[in-house]
């Protein structure tokens, strides 16, 4: 890569950083505007239209990074399970790690997938799609559930981490650890669920 496709990609993460800098609980991507997002990057509104279309394009962007932020998340659980331990409490503690190191990256994902833009919210389910997509994948590989049950499971983990991550976003440190044990306890039981499904064989 030469010194101007550098500098160019230099600048493209400065706007999608400092998109990312500007989201708060009261302050959503539809409430940002181009110009704050280009003087947060230190560069020209103008320039702006070198590296994205239009503000859609950008939010666009962010959704696909917070989508593979996910995925990445779930392997990084992985190898840490690879070493001992847990399934339920490696994966939950990775998690409530990724919402405290990004918590803009998920308040994006959160706000975005019921917003009023048709467009976002299929981009944030798509993303989600995939991260469902590969705990189905892992829960096969590691368990002797069926492919429906799988499905099920992992659906109904992520709605609990997802509201988890909603609500650690404004606790405090101690608050956060409790919940992360009551999330550990409902994961339990979710997967105690499949499994006497399974060993019943109720027609799925």
């Amino acid at each position: 890569m030469g010194v101007r496709a550098q500098q160019k990609e230099k600048t493209r993460r400065s706007l999608i950083e400092a998109a990312f800098n500007q989201l708060s609980a009261e302050h959503g991507f539809s409430n940002l505007s181009l110009r704050e997002v280009a003087r947060e990057a230190g560069i020209a509104p103008t320039s702006f239209y070198r590296h994205f279309k239009d503000m859609n394009e950008l939010g666009l962007t962010m959704v696909d990074e917070g989508g593979l932020m996910l995925r990445q998340l779930m392997r990084k659980a992985r190898q840490r399970i690879d070493k001992g331990g847990s399934v339920i409490r490696i994966s939950t503690d990775t998690f409530m790690e990724f919402v405290e190191s990004n918590p803009n990256v998920f308040r994006l994902l959160l706000q975005e997938r019921s917003g009023n833009a048709a467009v976002f919210r299929q981009a944030v389910n798509r993303e989600i799609r995939h991260f469902v997509d590969e705990l189905t994948d892992y829960l096969l590989q590691t368990s002797d559930l069926n492919k429906t049950l799988a499905r099920i499971q992992s659906e109904a983990m992520l709605i609990v981490v997802f509201s988890a991550g909603a609500e650690a976003l404004d606790m405090s440190n101690n608050a956060k650890e409790e919940l992360a044990e009551r999330v550990i306890m409902k994961l339990h039981m979710i997967a105690s669920g499949a499994q006497y499904l399974l060993n019943n064989k109720k027609e799925m």
